[in-house]
């Protein structure tokens, strides 16, 4: 599908959506039949990668094509990026190539106001909405209640209530709103299927418990794996004694939360083409990072960079994408600025890291070698804790609410690499992993001292060196113009 004039573009994000949870991707269970049926359409990227498994940095990461070690938002704490002013980012970009901006949903980075958007409803978080009415506020206050889930029930109010549908009602109304004379940008951000785990019916029994596969690996994983996997796993027992026991419950409310999720994708599809403005519309449909949904014997996000946390869904449709199940190419939330770029015609903005798609996603030439390989980064920085994690680094909520993503889960840098079935991770205080994804998809065995892969280390280590120096900073700009490559692609 072409477009003859410049795209609508949508953006349907999801927030801790664990990729290959899907029958098209080889899952048991069918929870997003309409996601499965675009991506059949369009092109299901399934070596896309998030920067930094956590919210605030990796839509950082989404808006200026950065990494975090350069924009510097490492945490969740902080939303500021450095070097990047306005004219640089995503929504400038587009509002440079004429774009209405409309905005729905979770926000969770620097832009996130009414003054960043032609129209915004929000901002939603986890447990509360733009909350108006006498039951949107009694949902909100039940979704506190539940301390994040998993319930052991349904969810006592309608489907109506949940934020995804009204976030999607909400980019109804605007896109009805808009000036006709103008491409529009829709970014339509939903809360979940991150905690609080709760679905209302008919979700919460489409998969039953005796329905979901079993896991990878429980708890022994954790334990295993030590360090900061059995820190969190330490600390969340502390704080849920017995918790892991309702790993079945947890893991087919979350399979029911990507059908309610699938279901108001179809809806706002089904809006677009009703309005006539499916086949002028280029969808993206992504996650910020996954979820751990039970292996290991954790829950949410927090130790180390797995795959389960580090792989993100991305699917694309529409406006020239040829329709392709791509398993080859590594590609990250930081390439999606470089494309959006290409698409709409205007220049990549220097400091700018990820690489266009564009090419790719259309079906022409393009380097395999520039995307033979990406890096998936974590780390506040400093020392990684250890015997000396005092329990004041728990950041210790009342109840059993807890932060997984504290001082001690995240202390350190490391930077991961993927490459060919290889992941090779490189840690501030000298250490090292080295996985065979094809043998040990859970990164249970270190091969980091095995001499049957010096020479992969060697190579893997070799590109991590390479983007180490490509992710050195080109700002601030100073006297002196760069060469830039085309496209942003290093290798040819």
């Amino acid at each position: 599908m072409s477009c003859p004039t410049p795209p609508n573009i949508v953006f349907v994000m999801t927030d801790q959506h664990r990729a290959g949870f899907t029958a098209g991707e080889g899952f048991p269970l069918d929870t997003m039949p309409f996601l499965d049926s675009l991506a059949q359409d369009g092109m299901r990227l399934r070596r896309a990668y998030t920067t930094a498994p956590a919210c605030v940095p990796a839509r950082t990461s989404l808006l200026t094509g950065r990494w975090p070690s350069t924009h510097r938002v490492r945490q969740n704490s902080n939303t500021e990026p450095e070097h990047v002013t306005r004219g640089d980012d995503l929504l400038d970009v587009l509002g440079a190539a004429g774009y209405q901006r409309f905005y729905a949903g979770k926000t969770h980075m620097y832009r996130g106001g009414k003054e960043d958007f032609d129209a915004f409803a929000g901002p939603y978080g986890h447990e509360s909405g733009p909350d108006e009415t006498t039951e949107q506020r009694a949902f909100s206050q039940w979704l506190k209640s539940i301390e994040h889930g998993p319930t052991k029930d349904p969810t006592p109010f309608p489907v109506e209530l949940q934020y995804a549908h009204r976030i999607v009602s909400d980019a109804i109304k605007q896109i009805d709103a808009r000036d006709q004379e103008k491409p529009f940008f829709s970014w339509v951000s939903m809360p979940e299927p991150h905690n609080p785990y709760q679905a209302p019916e008919p979700y919460f029994s489409l998969f039953g418990e005796d329905e979901v596969p079993d896991r990878a690996c429980g708890p022994e994983a954790a334990e295993g794996k030590g360090g900061a996997y059995k820190w969190l796993r330490d600390l969340v027992e502390e704080k849920r004694p017995g918790y892991d026991q309702l790993w079945r419950r947890y893991r087919a409310t979350y399979c029911g939360m990507l059908r309610l999720i699938d279901d108001q994708l179809r809806r706002l599809v089904e809006h677009l083409k009703d309005q006539n403005l499916w086949e002028n519309t280029l969808l993206v449909f992504l996650s910020d990072h996954g979820d751990y949904v039970g292996d290991y014997g954790l829950q949410r996000k927090g130790a180390g960079m797995p795959e389960v946390l580090a792989r993100v869904p991305m699917v694309v449709h529409g406006c020239g994408v040829k329709a392709r199940d791509n398993k080859r190419d590594f590609v990250s939330l930081a390439d999606l600025l470089p494309t959006v770029c290409e698409a709409v015609g205007r220049p990549i903005p220097l400091g700018v890291q990820g690489r266009s798609m564009w090419q790719l996603l259309t079906g022409a030439d393009y380097p395999a070698a520039e995307f033979a390989d990406i890096v998936v980064e974590r780390g506040y920085g400093g020392l990684p804790y250890a015997d000396d994690a005092r329990p004041e680094l728990h950041f210790p909520y009342e109840g059993t609410r807890y932060d997984e993503l504290n001082a001690v889960t995240q202390s350190g840098t490391s930077r991961a690499l993927r490459h060919d079935r290889y992941k090779l991770y490189s840690h501030v205080d000298g250490t090292g992993e080295l996985y065979d994804l094809d043998t040990d998809p859970m990164e249970l065995t270190n091969r980091w001292d095995d001499p049957k892969l010096r020479k992969v280390q060697a190579e893997l280590l070799d590109r991590l060196q390479r983007w180490s120096l490509r992710l050195t900073d080109d700002l601030p700009k100073g006297k002196y113009n760069p060469k830039l490559p085309r496209h942003n692609w290093h290798r040819t």
